[in-house]
């Protein structure tokens, strides 16, 4: 296991079917101004970028744009110039009171970029994203508007986050059929212990060459290592925190599928003197459609530790091993499908 001081050197990945370089892990800017303060922000944000990491992610609901601006900020102490950066934002959820200050519409999308510029000090954004589905605005009106913002300059590349099959398809169908920039990325929730997108999600993304970026892949803390089985989740943790409704809840981590599964992480993790984060950040570089994981560290501990998950690969018999311990029950038409294709 890497030692207090060092830092892994990060590999790097195509996004999608692009031609971008993006290295494999990204930082996740969510804890900037909430869980860490600025000061620990920059020295997270410089860890990250002297390990060789270039891929950061934000958005402008996180916050309330605080996470942009400290970022904005963080990004131009660190020396690195902009251009090697890969800056990620986002927009879709409320960041005002008027009826217009939400949703994906025309309006809302443009001065959404307008004032995520702002806080991160940038002239252009990287990759820009779209938060969640939006069934209130029309398909066009949110791609019509995003591919005007690409063509100005303000934005390189779009890509979407919690997004369902079909509505992925169908944004691709409609961008294809009337010229509209393409999303090349998809920014779901998937880790050992939430592996849903891999019903139909993760498999259109590796047929339309759409690269994935999981968020909490390390399901909120829960695969850290630090909890465990009749126990009450330590009072300083995320998850003991997180209200019941939401995604990371302990009533949906604390369950025998994902204690198996961290039994499995724990037997790895003494076979290869790796740590549980970086076992479990590892097998989602192993699977297919993945670019890069998002880290949301709060300490410069974690960053430094989750960092040790590039470099190296876990086994095949590893992989199988975890896939097998935290597998997801097949349903109907794909168990039915595997079986005809087997025979």
């Amino acid at each position: 296991m890497s030692g207090p001081e060092e830092v892994a050197e990060v590999e790097y990945r195509r996004l999608g079917s692009t031609g971008l370089m993006v290295s494999e892990l990204c930082l996740g800017t969510m804890t900037f101004g909430r869980e860490a303060d600025e000061e620990t922000s920059k020295e997270l944000l410089g860890l990250f970028v002297e390990a060789g990491g270039n891929f950061v992610d934000t958005a402008d609901i996180y916050e309330a744009g605080l996470s942009e601006e400290i970022t904005g900020r963080a990004i131009s102490l660190s020396g690195v110039p902009r251009e090697e950066l890969v800056l990620a934002t986002k927009v879709r959820f409320p960041m005002g009171e008027g009826p217009n200050d939400l949703g994906l519409s025309r309006k809302h999308i443009i001065s959404g970029c307008e004032a995520s510029l702002r806080r991160l000090g940038t002239d252009y954004i990287d990759l820009y994203q779209v938060h969640m589905w939006d069934a209130a605005t029309p398909l066009d009106e949110t791609l019509s508007a995003l591919t005007d913002l690409a063509r100005a300059g303000k934005v390189r590349y779009i890509g979407c986050s919690n997004f369902m099959a079909w509505q992925l398809m169908k944004a691709l169908w409609r961008s294809e059929l009337r010229g509209y920039e393409r999303f090349v990325s998809l920014q779901p929730q998937y880790s050992l212990v939430e592996r849903n997108i891999e019903r139909e999600v993760l498999p259109a993304c590796v047929e339309e060459g759409v690269g994935v970026l999981p968020w909490g892949p390390l399901g909120g803390g829960f695969l850290s290592g630090k909890y465990r089985r009749g126990e009450e989740p330590p009072g300083d943790s995320r998850i003991a925190g997180t209200p019941d409704e939401f995604e990371e809840a302990w009533h949906r981590r604390a369950v025998e599928r994902n204690w198996r599964t961290l039994d499995v992480v724990e037997e790895i993790a003494e076979e290869t003197g790796k740590s549980f984060p970086q076992i479990a950040l590892n097998w989602l570089l192993c699977q297919p459609g993945v670019t890069a994981p998002i880290l949301g560290a709060r300490k410069p501990e974690q960053l430094r530790d989750n960092l040790g998950a590039s470099g190296w690969k876990l086994d095949a018999e590893q992989v199988e091993k975890l896939s097998e311990a935290s597998a997801i029950e097949k349903l109907y038409p794909e168990r039915m499908i595997e079986g005809a294709q087997r025979v």
